[in-house]
Formats: structure tokens, sequence, C-alpha cells
């Protein structure tokens, strides 16, 4: 599992014009899913985003995660998060995990945040053509994937 979390100042998702999910200052996750992917994964990765100290104190040092501040979070399926340009031009998405696998994943990642955050989590609709809008605050972009937990 691959995750882009961006630390944002406002988010937003809007799928045909319509904003389905909207948030001010907190993280807005892109998430993307491969078959060997489990909930071992999902609880790594969500205890995480939960604790990950990025977000400035009193004295402006990133000293203090999205729990402290009360942030709110947005989470967007990507699959090509996995794309590989090792051949050509065009990128393939032979790793991202299918419908089929991917869906329910993605819910239980959705769930097992609101639970580490301890609220609601917004979010776009898995495989819908998105806009996604954000003020990205420093810019802050950090990279994880649980298989290497770095």
């Amino acid at each position: 599992m691959k995750i882009v979390v961006q630390r944002v100042l406002s988010a937003s998702v809007s799928i045909e014009n319509v904003k389905v999910a909207s948030i001010q200052k907190g993280l807005l996750v892109l998430l993307g899913i491969v078959e060997e992917d489990t909930q071992e994964d999902i609880d790594w990765l969500c205890n995480k985003i939960a604790n990950l100290r990025i977000f400035g104190d009193e004295k402006g040092v990133m000293n203090t995660s999205l729990l402290h501040i009360d942030g709110d979070a947005i989470v967007v399926s990507q699959f090509t998060l996995h794309a590989s340009t090792k051949k050509g031009n065009r990128p393939s998405y032979i790793k991202a995990a299918k419908p089929d696998i991917a869906v329910p994943l993605y819910e239980s990642f959705v769930k097992t945040l609101e639970r580490s955050i301890g609220k609601p989590v917004q979010t776009g609709r898995f495989g819908a053509d998105m806009q996604v809008a954000l003020i990205n605050d420093g810019p802050v972009t950090i990279i994880i994937d649980s298989k290497y937990k770095e």
C-alpha cells in the first residue's frame, strides 16, 4: 500500500462539477492499493498518518500531529501511484489491485483512519474521475509505502 500525504490548508474533491468532499486544515491522502495489501498495512499506515508530526507547534517547528491540531482528512483512491514506467512512455498499472480486492481495502482504510483520528474522514469515490483541489501548506508532501516502512 502506498500513500502520498499532503499537509493542506484546504482540500476538496469534485465529481462531475459537484463537490463531494471538502476540508480545511489537515491532510489529503492519496491511496494506492496492490493485491498483496492486508489489514496490517492499513493499520500501520493509519497509525502513521494520525501521528505524523508534520504540523507546526507554537514555535513553528513541525512537531505536532493531525491528532494534536484536531485536523481533518480526505482519502482519495489513486491506482496510478503503482504505475510502472520502466518500459516505454505509457505507464503500466498492472501492479494496482483490481476493484474486487481494492474496494474492500479502501473502505477498511477509511474506517480505520476514522478510528485513528476519532472523527469522520471525507472521501472521493472509488474509480470515479475526480478533480482534486488543494492548497498545500509548506509545501509538505510525504510518500509512504507500507512494504518498506521507511
